[in-house]
């Protein structure tokens, strides 16, 4: 069983470029010239949080990530790269924090934020600089979160408030409970499904049954085919993070996730954590609880004294190499 968080929770140089050859001419408006970010071999390390892999980058020397997003992709590529479902980037600290966090998706796209990412995040600064086990203040896209690295060695994520205004997920979904997104209808694949929409700092669309009262079976879901069809409805203007869940008992669920960008996934922290909040919202589950994904279990507490979600669960280092661009 996950412990629950108490809540404290040099590029090398670049190669001299060769002399012109005569019958090449210059680009219009300058010369030709090979961006600088990818002259050299590129070093990195793989981390992965329940089989939600990511490449992480050292970028805390400059304020861009060194990568761009087509060479994310080519390093997310599974045959023809390292492979991952994205590109980590520790940048520098912004607005008082530690560092700051940029993401790219194995498809180029950045999202806001990513649950298992930050895990795996906190625990490669802590490893490259050999801290010991503390609570990092993390600027992203999605604001400030504050992971925590515990003895044990599991992380703990204060993920902050969740956010159940509707038009902020954002969805134009008909809020069913004051301006949140609760049951609502939606029809995919010529069934009527009962949608949650959550956001944790990116989209969240959560289902727990469909409308005829069927329960979710995670099994028996043909999640390739539907979860596009999920993720670029025209409901969500900009795609969202899909969850489909299985009531085991009130503190217990199984969900699997069609990721914004990445696809199936073995796990995503933030749907864990829109998982339970979907679930107490409809009545299904407790504020703790233990979310099981497919690559492992996750516990997740909404706590009602200050509104913040604590998401607990591991980040683990694979390898680390050099890769040329």
């Amino acid at each position: 069983m996950q412990r629950a968080c108490s809540g404290i929770c040099r590029s090398a140089p670049a190669p001299q470029p060769q002399p012109q050859r005569r019958h090449m001419q210059p680009a219009s408006g300058g010369t030709r010239r090979r961006d600088a970010r990818c002259a050299a071999a590129f070093k990195f390390a793989k981390y992965q949080g329940l089989g939600n892999d990511f490449i992480l980058v050292d970028n805390r020397h400059q304020a861009e990530p060194v990568i761009s997003q087509q060479q994310a992709i080519k390093l997310c590529d599974r045959n023809f790269g390292i492979g991952g479902d994205g590109v980590i980037f520790a940048l520098p600290p912004n607005n008082g924090t530690d560092y700051s966090m940029r993401i790219f998706n194995s498809d180029g796209s950045e999202p806001e934020m990513c649950g298992n990412g930050i895990r795996c995040l906190a625990r490669f600064v802590a490893d490259i600089d050999g801290s010991q086990p503390r609570q990092y203040k993390v600027d992203t896209l999605a604001g400030l979160i504050q992971p925590a690295l515990l003895p044990d060695g599991q992380v703990c994520v204060d993920m902050g408030e969740p956010i159940l205004k509707g038009a902020d997920v954002p969805t134009t979904l008909q809020p069913t409970q004051g301006e949140t997104v609760v049951q609502q209808r939606l029809e995919v694949d010529g069934r009527e499904w009962l949608m949650t929409c959550i956001s944790m700092g990116n989209p969240h669309a959560i289902t727990y049954s469909l409308a005829d009262g069927s329960s979710i079976k995670v099994d028996s879901l043909e999640l390739a085919r539907i979860g596009p069809m999920f993720e670029s409805h025209p409901v969500f203007p900009a795609r969202t993070n899909t969850e489909f869940v299985e009531v085991l008992t009130r503190s217990h669920v199984r969900m699997v996730v069609w990721e914004r960008g990445a696809g199936r996934t073995l796990a995503c922290g933030t749907g864990a954590c829109a998982v339970v909040v979907a679930g107490v919202l409809e009545g299904h589950v407790d504020r703790s609880c233990q979310v099981d994904l497919p690559g492992g279990p996750l516990h997740i507490e909404w706590r009602e004294a200050n509104n913040h979600i604590y998401m607990t669960g591991p980040g683990e280092r694979v390898f680390a190499g050099s890769v040329d661009l």
